[in-house]
């Protein structure tokens, strides 16, 4: 029985490694499980059986992603357990790092900015797995924001949930451009001088 559930977690597995390579070259709407199945040398019908539909497998691979993230974040918040203006920066760049390493990261992250189509009946699949990983990058944004209040760091006229806010699109939106490869400057300097902008419109006088 357990060689049965690891053979079934392998297939599985190559399942969603399979339709994210196909994501990343052909995009979310000319990607058919013909295909999916094909390039592992599996037929539809076994593709159907872990998979009813192609949203089914973006929530997966969201999920999967989410975890890699949640691992990521992880890891930093190890080596650097208490977060300034700097170490939120430095965390940034780790995550780009981690980006540049990882092909299936990068194919992922790629897919979902640039090759996916964000149809009503998608969104409503997949929300709650997205929301899941946003609040844990909100979470902690907030965490250090709140304690470099506490410092006295950060101006108390500042509403610390839209600058978490405003530093999530702010990424999002430079990712975007570094995929398109619409931007000026190098991906880590552009989020480097954008957080830094950020930041010095918020912190108290005096305070580097």
């Amino acid at each position: 029985m357990r060689r049965t559930k690891e053979d079934a977690e392998q297939t599985r597995r190559a399942i969603l490694a399979s339709a994210m390579d196909i994501f990343y070259e052909k995009g979310y709407s000319k990607t058919t499980f013909d295909e999916i199945a094909k390039r592992i040398n599996l037929t539809k019908g076994a593709v159907y059986w872990y998979f009813r539909n192609k949203p089914d497998i973006v929530a997966a691979l969201i999920n999967d992603f989410s975890d890699c993230y949640i691992e990521v974040l992880n890891a930093f918040l190890k080596e650097y357990p208490d977060m300034d203006f700097d170490r939120i920066i430095k965390m940034e760049l780790f995550l780009n790092k981690k980006i540049r390493e990882d092909q299936q990261l990068y194919k992922f992250l790629f897919f979902v900015t640039c090759q996916m189509e964000w149809s009503e009946a998608i969104i409503s699949k997949i929300q709650p797995c997205i929301e899941q990983t946003k609040q844990v990058t909100r979470n902690l944004f907030l965490d250090a924001l709140s304690t470099l209040r506490e410092q006295q760091k950060i101006r108390e006229d500042v509403d610390i949930s839209m600058i978490c806010e405003i530093l999530m699109a702010l990424y999002s939106g430079l990712l975007d451009a570094a995929f398109k490869r619409r931007l000026n400057s190098e991906f880590d300097t552009a989020v480097e001088n954008g957080f830094n902008l950020i930041f010095n419109s918020i912190k108290t006088e005096g305070v580097k």
